[in-house]
């Protein structure tokens, strides 16, 4: 039965046959989600390192420094800060992989139960194999890719929740074979030896494809039988198991992202600007060296006799070669490596800041904000494209009877703030103590006995698939398949009309009081296209109704006639509810007489057990039913959002962001968020629905919503909603650009039904083709690949776990702190950074080009201009202190001001503040600094005096001149460089000012060269040079002309060309900002008097075949002798013989149907007779 085929093709699994299975070798359980280790730690650290070209520039630097021939200066003032570089930015990288190795051990380490040789020993989730048999308890994750086996619970059912995989925290059924269901004990599953031959590793979360072999039988497996790592075990007290995909090669895992090495696009321009600096000083160290070969040969010969070439020098060009690679070094300093390790300082501060910001503090679950890596702080304040996902991240998940209309009366207006909320225990003892509501006339109504009212809370307790637990007198916990329905059944429950427990025949309730069984006739199941569902039920008094709730746009159609003035109202009721972003559903009933009855559910019993067309058949008879209904009303749910999300998302479009969420949830669900948080509005253009299954369906809806979208250009503007299917055919490498150009255009895009590697994929592609900073953000582990694949991610410390947040590069508690992170902490980021770059690439070219110009007065010989001290202490004291000021602190507006105004977050965007434009304007200034820093001492000390007659034309004067004009100059630019003083920036500049002095003339004092004759060269120049008033005079003119020009050019900037922080803000943006503010604050009326179903629910199709199957429930010969004696005497002879009619018609019919499915229509009803 079983042969060798490759792992690539298809995969074989044997049931505890380790040694079988290990012959495959394929992946253990154990995960690695860091990306270093012990060994390659520092090799592939510092290639990482290494890519970038500034540190590979100063390598090659360090070794030219060794070559004492060439080096004017000691290899120590490179390899000290180079190496402090590598330090830092490796330390940070130990530290961040050190946490995910942290929560790799953690996950690793798990126990869990396997059946090892009969018993159940506990193993850790690392030492799992494939082909190991796993026992789950509720409540458990599970531990790697599963075939379910068997269950604790009936028919081998079990419930899960998926949230860590699809974002869906809606509980789902997963069935093992009928053939292995019967294992329950350890002895049978020990001696279980069936074989699974499926489909290879791969990321599809909702396929799977497979063959148990077992007793030489075989049978179909599907991914309704599987439960998938990262999964939770729910209502179910145990289940049992066989690994089949382990580690890596989960789907789970499949669909996480590699962690990858992120840069900012700072980063990116630097290293393209290292290399242009790099070439300029190429081309100055040739210029020089040339000069240096014609001056050796005109000149120089002159002088051998007495100044003759340093060995191994013989001839001018060999000279010349030499004073190549020592300018080379003596002009390295206009990329100095100080600029990288302020660089590292600046992002550290801003790091920090973020840390320590109360604003973004969440008091609730005590969680501060966290920069989880210090290298993407100015990124922050470039973002265009934030990828959101859902549940968890926009929503809190929890949903709330908000709002309901019950025959035309609206109830549920009242605000919290104005009334208490209602106390229900006095007027129910079995209410949930949890509800809210606030609005007293609905319970006045109920407790007057409205029958509407009675109605259609019986309606919500009977008319869902929720199972009830009362683990004691009155403690009822209610099981619900979906959060909506939970919700719906628990505002039932708080008006008096209590679900206490259900058979596959009856539902128990208790009415004002008073307990009801009600005979359930049939449920008339849930599923996308119908968007409804219902259920027949006979009462105590034997009458027959349905009950009926759905979407407005399809239950509305099926209403008698008579209820059209209702209608109106109710429709009315809808629309107000959905411009509140609630969730809707419409409410219905109808009464079946008795020939109606049985007539329905022959017709019902023929479709159910056709062999050809089964669903279309079904869908039929329930068309066929669900007519003329009378309306009830409408019930509005609040999905609840994270406080703030709708003013943060409007903040941040403001500001030219671009939104889209990217989720697991079905295609209304997200719509209605959408609404919620009011990224889709009703005054939009339209709204596109993507959801082609064919490759031709997704192109054409794709081409048709790109030319209504340029139509609609100057209009409001429209949305895409596409779903995972239609996406999975547009990322196609074919259909990318067309997906992108009609995405891109939307004001919103909305993705649903995705896995976790589409989200990434989409992120991808926006990367790849608008080329703009994109940030992620998301709370689950399904949001893992998409933080990872973004440049930013940003994890929210939710209730899905800590994937998310580990995978982050930032991480806070809500979602609203977003616009803090990106308008405030990115938007300063960015503006100090650009303005530290420009200043620091400024003073580092009018300190380096001074020995350029010198050259071509000193014969080209590498003579520094000057002293040696200076030149070491120029970056590391006299003005780093001073640019790190403004990096860390400097501000242009304050943070309320970001926030009050989003459009000035902009420049960031378009990177206006440093480009390669400000670039060349920073070096213009730069060079235009030296240019007037060496020629006007030059010119006018060549002809100055002392006022003894000594001249001051000397080498030590002219040097000590252009170094204090020269420190003067670049503290009086910083000045006006830095827009926002603290105690902190004065301190450092006028302090690096004054330690320049001190330690000049401490440096030239007689002191110093007295003990270090050989060192200190300079002796007594600073006191005899500053003591001459034509040297101050000519520091202030040098001054004065390189400082002048740069105040005319700013004034007449901000007067003719004022950027968005120069102008009066409350007049240039402010218009905007407030209309923005009161559309978003108002009410959204419905576009062009139409109106806008609220539908959304959160169901799976099913259940309700589940719970009349019985498969669900444990059902003892008790319960049903107590349900048969409750009804016996409440039957008509009529009933009773429909009711025998039925059992006998579904006897024959179960014994001639080879179907392993159950009927929906309750086979347990004819058990009460």
């Amino acid at each position: 039965m079983t042969h060798f085929v490759s792992a690539e093709e298809e995969r074989r699994v044997r049931a505890n046959d380790r040694e079988y299975n290990e012959k495959f070798q394929y992946a253990s359980n154990c995960i690695m989600t860091s990306k270093y280790n012990i060994v390659t730690f520092l090799p592939v650290n510092l290639f990482e390192q290494f890519q970038e070209v500034a540190n590979t520039y100063f390598l090659f630097l360090l070794i030219l420094q060794l070559i004492p021939q060439i080096s004017s200066l000691s290899w120590f003032t490179t390899i000290v800060p180079l190496a402090l570089v590598l330090s830092i930015t490796a330390v940070k990288d130990a530290t961040d992989d050190y946490f995910r190795h942290k929560s790799d051990n953690q996950v690793n380490n798990r126990q869990s139960q396997v059946l090892i040789r009969g018993s159940l020993q506990n193993e850790k989730w690392m030492n799992v194999r494939v082909g190991d048999i796993i026992k789950l308890e509720n409540n458990q994750f599970v531990a790697a890719d599963l075939l379910l086996l068997s269950s604790s619970e009936p028919h081998g059912l079990c419930y899960i929740e998926t949230a860590e995989l699809d974002g869906e925290t809606n509980m789902k059924v997963r069935q093992s074979v009928s053939v292995t269901s019967e294992l329950g004990d350890q002895n049978n599953l020990a001696s279980f030896d069936g074989e699974v031959v499926c489909e290879p590793p791969n990321n599809k979360l909702d396929r799977f494809c497979g063959t148990l072999y077992w007793r030489d039988k075989k049978y179909n497996l599907t991914n309704q039988n599987m439960l998938l790592r990262g999964c939770v075990l729910r209502n179910t007290e145990a289940c049992y198991g066989l690994v089949i995909f382990a580690g890596p090669d989960t789907k789970l895992m499949q669909n996480s992202g590699r962690t990858k090495f992120k840069r900012t696009s700072i980063d990116r321009l630097m290293n393209t600007l290292v290399l242009w600096i790099f070439g300029f000083l190429v081309c100055m160290g040739v210029i020089l060296a040339v000069g240096n070969a014609v001056w050796e040969r005109e000149v120089g010969s002159l002088f051998q006799s007495y100044l003759p070439w340093d060995p191994p020098v013989d001839n001018f060009l060999f000279s010349a070669f030499l004073s190549f690679w020592s300018y080379v070094i003596i002009l390295n300093t206009v990329v100095p490596i100080s600029l990288y390790v302020s660089v590292e300082v600046i992002r550290l501060g801003h790091s920090y800041f973020i840390n320590w910001d109360q604003q973004m503090f969440c008091s609730q679950c005590n969680t501060a904000a966290e920069a989880r890596t210090t290298t993407l702080n100015e990124e922050l304040g470039q973002v265009e494209y934030i990828f959101s996902d859902k549940t968890g991240t926009l929503t809190q998940n929890i949903m709330s009877f908000n709002k309901c209309s019950i025959n035309g009366q609206t109830y549920g207006e009242c605000l919290k703030n104005r009334k208490p909320r209602l106390d229900f225990t006095p007027f129910n003892p079995l209410a949930d103590q949890d509800f809210c509501f606030y609005d007293d006339t609905l319970l006045e109504s109920v407790k007057v006995g409205d029958s509407h009212t009675h109605e259609f809370f019986r309606l919500l307790s009977l008319c869902h698939t929720v199972m009830s637990e009362e683990k004691s007198e009155g403690e009822l916990v209610y099981k619900a398949q979906s959060p909506d329905e939970g919700a719906l059944v628990t505002a039932a429950r708080n008006f008096g009309f209590v679900f206490r427990s259900r058979t596959p025949g009856t539902i128990t309730t208790t009415e004002m009081g008073r307990p009801v069984t009600y005979i359930l006739l049939a449920i008339l199941d849930f599923n996308n296209i119908r968007k409804r569902m219902s259920v027949i039920v006979r009462n105590p008094e034997g009458r027959i109704r349905l009950y009926c709730k759905g979407a407005d746009t399809v239950l509305l159609e099926r209403l008698h006639p008579c209820n059209q003035e209702l209608m109106n109202i109710t429709s009315d009721h809808l629309n107000e509810y959905a411009a509140d972003g609630l969730r809707t559903l419409a409410l219905a009933y109808r009464d079946v007489s008795e020939d109606e009855w049985e007539t329905w559910s022959e017709s019902h019993r023929c479709a159910d057990k056709a062999t050809n067309c089964r669903d279309d058949r079904l869908a039929a008879a329930y068309e066929e039913i669900e007519q003329d209904m009378m309306l009830l009303g409408a019930t509005a749910i609040e999905d609840k959002l994270q406080e703030g999300v709708p003013e943060t998302i409007a903040v941040l479009s403001l500001a030219n962001i671009k939104i889209w969420v990217l989720t697991g949830d079905k295609q209304e669900t997200a719509v209605n968020i959408g609404y919620s948080c009011k990224m889709l509005t009703d005054d939009m253009t339209e709204v596109f629905i993507i959801s082609g299954h064919t490759v031709q369906s997704v192109r054409q809806e794709l081409r048709s919503g790109h030319r209504s979208g340029q139509l609609h250009v100057r209009l409001s503007g429209f949305a895409l909603v596409i779903n995972g299917h239609s996406l999975a055919h547009a990322l196609e490498a074919d259909m990318e650009t067309e997906f992108v150009s009609t995405a891109c255009a939307c004001k919103a895009v909305i993705c649903c039904r995705v896995t976790p590697l589409q989200k990434a994929q989409v992120v991808e592609l926006i990367k790849k083709h608008k080329k703009a900073v994109t940030l992620a953000i998301g709370d689950g582990a399904n949001d893992v690949s998409m933080i990872k694949s973004a440049h930013i991610g940003v994890g929210i410390s939710g209730q899905e776990g800590i994937q998310a947040v580990l995978a982050s590069d930032y991480s806070f508690a809500q979602f609203r702190f977003l616009q803090r992170l990106l308008l405030v902490h990115g938007r300063w980021s960015y503006l100090r950074m650009c303005r530290f770059l420009c200043y620091f690439f400024y003073k580092n070219f009018a300190f380096t080009m001074v020995h350029f110009w010198f050259g071509f007065f000193c014969g080209f010989s590498a003579q520094t201009v000057y002293d040696q001290y200076f030149i070491t202490l120029y970056n590391i004291v006299y003005t780093s202190l001073p640019v790190l000021a403004m990096g860390i602190f400097d501000q242009d507006v304050p943070d309320k001001r970001s926030l009050e105004y989003p459009k000035l977050y902009e420049p960031g965007q378009l990177n206006l503040l440093f480009n390669k434009r400000e670039f060349f304007i920073c070096i213009a200034q730069g060079i235009y600094t030296s240019v007037v820093l060496f020629f006007v001492p030059f010119a006018v000390l060549s002809d100055a005096t002392q006022s003894t007659g000594v001249p001051l034309a000397d080498y030590q004067t002219f040097a000590v001149t252009t170094a204090t004009a020269l420190v003067i100059v670049v503290s009086v630019q910083i000045a006006l460089d830095t827009g926002f003083w603290t105690v902190i920036n004065h301190v450092f500049v006028w302090g690096s000012l004054g330690s320049y002095f001190t330690i000049m003339f401490a440096l030239h004092s007689q002191t110093l060269f007295r003990i270090f004759p050989n060192q200190f060269h300079f002796v007594g120049s600073a006191q005899s040079t500053l003591l001459q008033p034509v040297v101050w005079l000519t520091i202030a003119l040098a001054t004065a002309i390189c400082i002048v020009p740069v105040l005319a050019f700013r004034f007449l900037k901000v007067d003719l060309k004022p950027q968005l922080s120069d102008t009066p803000i409350g007049r240039s943006v402010g218009g905007a900002w407030r209309g923005a503010s009161s559309v978003s604050e108002g009410r959204l009326g419905a576009r062009g008097g139409s109106r806008r179903s609220g539908y959304a629910f959160a169901h799976q199709e099913g259940f309700g075949e589940l719970i009349t199957s019985g498969k669900n429930m444990r059902l003892s010969s008790h319960t049903l002798t107590d349900t048969r004696l409750l009804y016996l005497h409440k039957l008509t002879p009529l009933t009773l013989l429909l009711q025998q009619e039925a059992l006998f018609g579904r006897k024959s019919r179960a014994a001639a149907s080879n179907s392993p499915g159950p009927p929906s229509v309750a086979k347990d009803t004819s058990q009460i007779v």
